[in-house]
């Protein structure tokens, strides 16, 4: 973590999920709060299920909030209204290991919504990517990871691989962006990457910035402003990460 990021101090860090995962984050970051390593007014843990663990857990905490929704329609209104208040947001988003790539699918709404008359959709990767391990889902998402062997869910990825004790060399960022960069020589160039970089900030806990999603949304809004556009999303840590091409074509004749 950089020295521009400190101190860490978020009005609303939003967790997806309220089970084992979410359970473990919240325990974290009270933690990490009381450790002074980082601030926040209040968590926001999503969760369809009424008795999900941290529901059941803390109860009374007062600065832990269970909203029961399903994961698309919260982040539909929360982003929605983060991008309409037209101010920049200090919120921060801990994404889950089992969900769906749901800020791909909240940009793709976006640009529908934006464009009616134009096909919005996502695409396959046209070439894998440079990486050890890659699995295209039916959902169409490639997931992507430099590691060929089974990481534990809380490592922080430090800069000496635990795995192979020995410095880490990649960075899955830095990977989009030189996938991105080869294919602006193809005949079918990209735009982006908007990436989003969950990073490990205190206490085991990754996370990345809702400014970041309304930013990737305006990224999408520039590049196919005038003329039909293939962005490169992906939602990713340093080793591993969900991979979408969002494809916005020509509006429909009259």
């Amino acid at each position: 973590m950089s020295a521009s990021r400190m101190p860490l101090v978020y009005p609303r860090i939003i967790i997806v999920g309220g089970g084992c995962y979410g359970s473990y984050y919240v325990r974290q970051l009270l933690r990490a709060r009381r450790a002074g390593a980082l601030s926040f007014d209040r968590l926001v843990v999503v969760d369809r299920n009424e008795a999900c663990a941290v529901a059941t857990t803390w109860p009374l905490e007062p600065d832990v909030t269970v909203v029961r929704r399903e994961w698309a329609p919260f982040f539909d209104d929360y982003l929605g209204a983060a991008s309409t208040a037209g101010l920049p947001t200090a919120d921060a988003i801990v994404p889950s290991p089992l969900m769906p790539h749901l800020m791909f699918d909240w940009l793709m709404q976006r640009a529908r919504d934006r464009w009616p008359q134009r096909p919005v959709e996502r695409r396959p990767l046209q070439r894998p990517p440079n990486v050890p391990w890659q699995s295209a889902l039916p959902s169409g998402t490639h997931v992507v990871s430099f590691a060929e062997w089974m990481c534990p869910v809380n490592c922080i990825e430090p800069a000496k691989c635990p795995a192979i004790k020995a410095p880490r060399t990649w960075s899955m960022p830095n990977a989009m962006r030189a996938y991105v960069e080869a294919q602006r020589a193809e005949a079918s160039p990209l735009a982006g990457p908007i990436i989003f970089h969950c990073e490990h900030r205190a206490y085991g806990v990754g996370m990345f910035d809702t400014q970041d999603v309304l930013d990737g949304d305006a990224l999408v809004a520039r590049a196919a402003a005038n003329t039909t556009a293939d962005v490169l999303v992906g939602t990713v840590s340093h080793c591993h990460g969900a991979l979408d091409v969002l494809h916005v074509g020509h509006g429909h004749a009259a």
